[in-house]
């Protein structure tokens, strides 16, 4: 009875918290929203948090075998959430992007702490998946995100150009610019791959969680969304190339196979990562055979 008020207590505490956060946090947060359903760079926002409060619900028995005050981790998480909102609303210039993506840091950071502050460190260490997952939600601020675009522009000029080859298609390559029989194109930033990338990293990232159990594994599979991206790039833009060369210009210039085509593409570079998952999974499943054989030595 007495555990069963705890846990009440608990769970009023934590809502109290979140509904003081989100009062807090209700402007940008609505903003973001709004952002989310007209960039697709953030169309994934939405689905994040529903997402955690998923894995969270499932993993309820063991998340709250445990639970305590955690008073010194909490309030300082929640120190800082709060310095993150007062500090994106003081500093001046910084633009509709990187403003959000302080607001929210904070907002995730806020959210966080009120679940150490009420359930305690050992709570937080089994629910550390979803809670870090609310990461996701967070724009990406722009000192990062250009620089990434850059290098997935590049890593896709280059990856057309060596797929170009393989065709035997005359082709004649100018940094972005290639040149085929008929049609110049231009690899530019709507090429880049920016929204794939940004969904492979999350699929990785949440199919690790379920099918891996190794850090270093979970991580081969992140990172494979950087080669698995460009060559998906590069796949469509010679895909498109050759049709706009051969068939019919309007391939380039409006068909929706280019406006819309990233879903299919999409779909290729999922197909392209479940072999890497599956060779993790193998790989994994000798070393613990193998760490078996070994103990009975």
């Amino acid at each position: 009875m007495n555990q069963s008020a705890s846990i009440v207590t608990r769970h009023a505490a934590f809502l109290v918290l979140c509904a003081f956060g989100l009062a807090l946090f209700f402007g940008p947060a609505v903003q973001l929203l709004k952002m989310s359903f007209h960039s697709e760079l953030y169309s994934h926002i939405p689905v994040i948090p529903l997402i955690s409060l998923c894995i969270l619900v499932f993993s309820r028995k063991k998340v709250f075998a445990d639970l305590s005050w955690g008073w010194k981790g909490g309030f300082v998480l929640l120190a800082l959430g709060l310095a993150a909102l007062i500090a994106a609303n003081r500093i001046g210039g910084i633009d509709g992007n990187d403003y959000l993506s302080m607001v929210m840091s904070g907002a995730v950071l806020w959210f966080i702490g009120s679940f150490v502050l009420c359930y305690g460190s050992r709570a937080f260490k089994g629910a550390m998946f979803p809670l870090l997952f609310l990461a996701f939600v967070i724009p990406i601020p722009n000192f990062f995100l250009d620089p990434f675009v850059d290098l997935l522009l590049m890593g896709s000029a280059y990856s057309t150009e060596f797929i170009f080859s393989l065709t035997g298609v005359p082709v004649h390559r100018d940094g972005f610019t290639f040149a085929l029989p008929g049609i110049t194109i231009e690899v530019a930033e709507q090429c880049s791959g920016i929204r794939s990338s940004i969904a492979l990293i999350i699929t990785s990232v949440f199919a690790g969680y379920l099918f891996l159990q190794k850090g270093w594994s979970r991580l081969i599979l992140v990172l494979s969304f950087f080669p698995i991206t460009v060559f998906k790039n590069a796949l469509r833009i010679v895909t498109l190339s050759l049709l706009a060369s051969y068939v019919d210009t309007r391939f380039i210039t409006g068909s929706w196979l280019h406006q819309s085509g990233g879903i299919p593409f999409f779909a290729v570079g999922l197909a392209l990562m479940a072999p890497v998952l599956w060779a993790l999974v193998k790989v994994e499943k000798r070393g613990r055979i193998q760490e078996t054989e070994d103990s009975r030595q």
